[in-house]
């Protein structure tokens, strides 16, 4: 059995088993390794991906969920040479510790902009809740994201 989903724009088949959670077919067959594994329960947000305009715990998604669905991982924002403008502001505010959790923080971010692109404070902070930072650089995050929201002029 195959499923079929857009994945970063393009269509694209998965033939991993459809109980599979959507981070393993990301890394495994889709060779994505941008979505982390953290905690493998919901609880921690390194896997966070964007499904169908949703920020979605791809650790707990399974594959079967996502026929003909729309999925955007981090890899779709930007490359290394030319980041993505929630990408470029993260680089800016340098909200990147040891870096583990921000291809979750930034689809979570990316999912609250591209719904609400001029976020008030109390939006960014209910928005990120469920995504952790250990290296306690949720400030710089914070940061990133009014300076991305306001188009770099914060």
């Amino acid at each position: 059995m195959t499923t079929s989903l857009t994945l970063n724009g393009r269509a694209t088949r998965f033939s991993s088993d459809p109980d599979t959670p959507l981070l393993y077919v990301l890394r495994n067959e889709g060779k994505l390794n941008g979505a982390k594994f953290g905690c493998g329960m919901g609880q921690c947000g390194a896997c966070t991906v964007i499904v169908d305009g949703e920020a979605v715990f791809s650790c707990l998604a399974p594959l079967a969920t996502l026929e003909g669905r729309s999925v955007r991982t981090v890899e779709g924002l930007g490359t290394a040479a030319a980041p993505g403008p929630l990408q470029a502001a993260f680089i800016r505010h340098q909200a990147a510790q040891c870096g583990y959790c921000i291809a979750g923080m930034l689809m979570r971010a990316q999912a609250l902009l591209d719904r609400v692109p001029n976020p008030t404070d109390q939006q960014i902070r209910e928005h990120m809740e469920p995504n952790l930072c250990r290296c306690g650089t949720h400030t710089r995050i914070f940061a990133a994201i009014k300076d991305a929201a306001s188009g770099g002029k914060a």
